[in-house]
């Protein structure tokens, strides 16, 4: 059990430092910088990659609505769900720090969004509340879909990671304008906790959301699943 924690400790540090970090760094330079698709590769990259690197070793989760949404369709014992959650928003504030340190170490350094997310005037698009609850349950229902999807033993072996980068990807090209793109209770805790504020104040939007998106494309999958 304690290597698979390590490894959802370290993947989600890893999505949360290279995403984010992304965001944070490489986005920040106008006419130079990677923009949206560049972020929205970024995110997709690290799963992607720490998928083939640990998940044979923890199943590679990284993503607390992840378990949930596993646990649901019954890939997952329930008896870990809790301690995988705990190793993932660790890695993630691990990351967070990280990324703190690096960025303030710039002269004129200014924390801003510390691509947290929001809603309302703290969405990148001005969306609402409305807007960001729908988004994040419906494309985190939609991921949990892919990855119990690729997953599943009448697939192909070996390219479930490909898949699922690629449907994180896309995940963030729809909603970074919506929301700076969740689907991730994790990720969003660990920005949130160094920006304070209005991000801790709508942080529960990025647990409930995500949580129950991914428990609905757990019982989705049940729906759908052909198992003859």
């Amino acid at each position: 059990m304690q290597k698979k924690l390590i490894a959802e400790f370290l993947g989600t540090f890893w999505l949360v430092f290279g995403g984010c970090g992304s965001a944070v760094f490489a986005a920040a330079f106008p006419g130079l910088g990677i923009g949206f698709l560049g972020v929205a590769l970024a995110f997709g990259l690290t799963v992607l990659t720490m998928a083939y690197a640990v998940g044979g070793v923890s199943g590679g989760h990284f993503n607390p609505a992840v378990s949930v949404g596993l646990t649901v369709a019954g890939r997952f014992p329930g008896s870990q769900l809790i301690p995988y959650i705990v190793a993932q928003v660790i890695g993630a504030i691990a990351a967070a720090a990280v990324l703190y340190l690096i960025a303030s170490g710039k002269a004129d350094f200014q924390l801003g969004g510390f691509a947290a997310n929001g809603y309302g005037e703290h969405s990148p698009g001005g969306y609402s509340l409305v807007s960001a609850l729908v988004a994040e349950i419906v494309l985190t229902l939609f991921f949990l879909v892919v990855i119990l999807g690729s997953t599943s033993s009448k697939v192909p072996a070996g390219f479930a990671p490909i898949a699922i980068g690629l449907a994180l990807t896309l995940i963030h090209l729809i909603s970074i304008p919506i929301t700076n793109t969740s689907v991730n209770p994790a990720r969003s805790t660990g920005q949130a906790l160094f920006v304070g504020g209005w991000a801790l104040q709508q942080l529960w939007l990025f647990w409930v959301a995500p949580i129950v998106g991914g428990a609905i494309g757990g019982l989705v999958w049940k729906l759908v699943d052909d198992k003859d």
